[in-house]
């Protein structure tokens, strides 16, 4: 298969923000009593939607959900702070995204712009980014393949090759029919393209 275009996931694929995640979550969730352990974190929450994964946990613990999804804002401005204190990406990724010209490149995230973008333009990477897709910009977040679906339409690509961390987002790539691979971490990145590149 000769590919169009790259796809990247955000956190867990170009980012190592997950403990991030979990860190402000936990925080968010103290005063409610919910007391959410990093392995349950990772089993149930990445790659889900922050709603669905708020509902889950209010109907687990008895709590009402308007009450617990009205400290979402805080959490999002949580997450904003610290990553823009501590961008989570590493050299060799941001290198690459900087030194990658081989295909146009997107960013396809269930986060929200406002968690994202300030982000990449802090790391100076944003232009790099063809097309994006954000979570507030769908009606369906992953699994359901509008998120794909919509950033091949932005770049108007019919083929691309995407980069996902979650069962979530690799189930959603692979429902708009097209070829993703999983990475375990972002310092992956490189090596798996290049690998792909090379079948392609």
């Amino acid at each position: 298969m000769s590919f169009d275009a790259v796809l990247f996931d955000f956190d867990g694929t170009l980012v190592d923000s997950e403990p991030i995640h979990y860190e402000c979550w936990q925080e968010v969730l103290a005063p409610f009593g919910i007391l959410l352990t990093w392995d349950e974190y990772a089993r149930n929450c990445i790659g889900v939607s922050d709603r669905a994964m708020i509902r889950q946990l209010a109907d687990e613990v008895g709590v009402d959900f308007d009450a617990l999804y009205a400290q979402y804002p805080v959490k999002k401005e949580l997450l904003r702070d610290r990553m823009l204190a501590a961008p989570p990406m590493t050299d060799v990724v941001r290198d690459f995204l900087l030194g990658f010209d081989r295909l146009p490149i997107g960013l396809v995230t269930s986060s929200y712009r406002i968690e994202v973008e300030p982000v990449l333009e802090a790391l100076s990477v944003k232009h790099r980014f063809v097309a994006s897709v954000f979570g507030d910009e769908v009606r369906n977040l992953k699994p359901h393949p509008e998120p794909y679906l919509l950033a091949a339409e932005r770049l108007g690509v019919k083929r691309p090759l995407v980069f996902e961390d979650s069962e979530a987002g690799l189930a959603s790539a692979r429902a708009a029919g097209f070829t993703a691979i999983r990475v375990e971490h972002p310092a992956d990145l490189p090596s798996l393209l290049g690998s792909m590149l090379l079948l392609s």
